[in-house]
């Protein structure tokens, strides 16, 4: 149901930043994104009863594919609820896996709050895109299987909208590996984690834009912050001029193409954050759904500060 991804280096990187950085190419995985693996464990754990009632979500994109996707597997209905302004492409990808789609509203937030109230009428189980135990779970995944690959792995880093990424991630990675280093990475745009965990500003935004728009949240998770600030040793931020070089590096210097939450954490990384010191650093790459309209911008934001490497 779910891809093992690749799990790559990257001689330019290594060089550049003086250490071995290994990349989880999430932006390979089914639905081009990380979403589906909390998506497919929450669908698993439904009851036969649960089942029948098919599953809800709100989502402007990766989420709503990863719950289209797990839900035909399992060959139950699904209704998501997408903003009006969700771009074509992710609408009609959602649907090529067989959900309806609801497109309301402005914005996610009047995409989830029509999406609970169907939820009430309907009776139909409510897939939250991150603040929910099950939907954690299957994103700890990530970790079990970077760990497998490179045992000797000293810092994770992962990007962080509204936890449930990270919040699974991390705790997995310190069961399995306690002194391992877990390193979250947000927009500057959208800091409301940083925010939290480091009580130095609003933890509900009033308003969010950036080009890592899938982690681009104005309030993060409850249950997931509990893990995050149990688990993960520190927070950076970066900007929208690091992130767009980010991905300009990975699409010429690896071929592949990323959205920009996907390169979010590897932003990081290159921008030689001091928390990120380290031997053998896991980098997650976790998506690839790029609008290819954007390109042209974040070609612009990158090349007003380029990064060299040689």
């Amino acid at each position: 149901m779910v891809h093992q991804t690749p799990f790559k280096t990257s001689e330019t990187f290594n060089q550049y930043t003086g250490q071995q950085v290994y990349m989880k190419m999430e932006n390979q995985q089914k639905t081009g994104a990380f979403k589906v693996r909390g998506a497919s464990f929450k669908v698993s754990q439904l009851t036969e009863e649960e089942a029948e009632c098919g599953v809800i979500a709100a989502s402007a994109g990766n989420h709503a594919q990863g719950v289209a996707l797990a839900a035909a597997k399992r060959g139950i209905p699904a209704k998501i609820f997408m903003p009006e302004a969700t771009p074509q492409a992710k609408v009609q990808a959602t649907e090529a896996y067989g959900a309806q789609t609801v497109l309301i509203g402005e914005s996610f937030q009047e995409a989830f709050t029509a999406a609970m109230e169907e939820q009430k009428r309907c009776g139909a189980t409510f897939i939250h895109p991150f603040d929910d135990v099950d939907v954690m779970a299957g994103q700890a995944t990530v970790a079990v299987e970077m760990l497998q690959e490179q045992p000797d792995l000293d810092t994770l880093v992962v990007p962080i909208g509204g936890g449930g990424l990270i919040a699974g991630i991390a705790y997995a990675a310190k069961q399995l590996k306690p002194d391992i280093k877990v390193v979250g990475v947000q927009s500057e745009e959208a800091p409301s984690t940083y925010n939290s965990f480091y009580k130095c500003g609003p933890k509900k935004l009033t308003s969010v834009t950036t080009i890592a728009d899938g982690i681009a949240v104005k309030q993060h998770g409850t249950k997931t912050f509990h893990y995050i600030r149990k688990y993960v040793d520190e927070i950076v931020t970066v900007n929208e001029q690091q992130i767009a070089n980010s991905i300009l590096q990975l699409l010429e210097r690896e071929k592949t193409l990323v959205e920009g939450a996907g390169a979010t954490a590897l932003a990081a990384v290159l921008a030689r954050e001091p928390a990120l010191t380290g031997k053998k650093c896991g980098v997650v790459v976790s998506g690839g759904n790029m609008d290819l309209s954007r390109l042209p911008h974040v070609q612009q934001l990158a090349f007003t500060k380029r990064m060299v490497m040689v």
